[in-house]
């Protein structure tokens, strides 16, 4: 059998509707053009699928804000909560996190920094209206998204540590405590970006949430969460 595709762009004016057929694309050497069209991201957040939420500059200030803090109490540094009701899955492809000291005077570590979950979920009664990537409003998500200081009430089943995130922190350059900086020292932030790229699901009355390990206020936090919203 052989198989043909069209070399160079499909000609039209206009985006394909979905249902309708297309040829398979190729390169001038005939060589199968696949995703590398646009950036990987890109086909889900075209269709309105994409959804993220961030941290603005947050002091870790609590110990609700800690892997200690397990239960409705808990104040994660991110998160996300899918309803009961929903339709859809969270399908977490993304988080990004920077940590700083925010003090001169005998900064206190974040400790090492978990995800945790939680799953049948029902009856949380705070959190954010999440951000579509398409449309940058805040609309269009049946999930509710947390960020430092924003308390998980109404948990029905209290959150276990599912693994360590990947990223990096002061913990490890110190023995006991973090050396305190001095006027005029400019100093790295720490974190990272975690790339899951799906292997993680939020389902139907499931929580993620992102916590440090030791309560401290002299370290402050921003990043963000990202998603796609897949139906069930």
């Amino acid at each position: 059998m052989l198989i043909q595709n069209q070399v160079g762009p499909i000609a039209t004016t206009t985006s394909i509707s979905a249902g309708l057929q297309a040829p398979a694309r190729a390169g001038q050497l005939g060589d199968m053009i696949i995703s590398e069209l646009h950036g990987r991201f890109y086909e889900q957040t075209y269709r309105g699928n994409f959804f993220s939420f961030g941290l603005a500059p947050t002091a870790l200030a609590t110990t609700n804000a800690t892997a200690t803090g397990l239960t409705a109490t808990a104040t994660p540094i991110l998160g996300v909560w899918n309803p009961l009701s929903s339709t859809v899955n969270l399908v977490i492809e993304q988080a990004a996190l920077q940590v700083y000291i925010n003090t001169f005077t005998t900064p206190v570590s974040c400790g090492p920094l978990v995800w945790v979950i939680s799953t049948g979920n029902g009856a949380i009664s705070t959190g954010s209206t999440p951000y579509n990537r398409k449309t940058l409003t805040a609309t269009g998500s049946q999930a509710k998204a947390f960020a430092g200081g924003t308390a998980l009430t109404g948990l029905t089943n209290s959150l276990v540590v599912l693994e360590g995130a990947d990223f990096s922190n002061p913990t490890s350059l110190t023995y006991g405590t973090i050396v305190a900086p001095t006027a005029g020292t400019s100093l790295t932030s720490f974190g990272g970006v975690q790339n899951v790229d799906g292997s993680i699901i939020v389902p139907p009355g499931g929580v993620l949430a992102l916590m440090c390990t030791t309560s401290t206020t002299t370290m402050t936090a921003t990043g963000r969460l990202l998603w796609e919203e897949v139906p069930l």
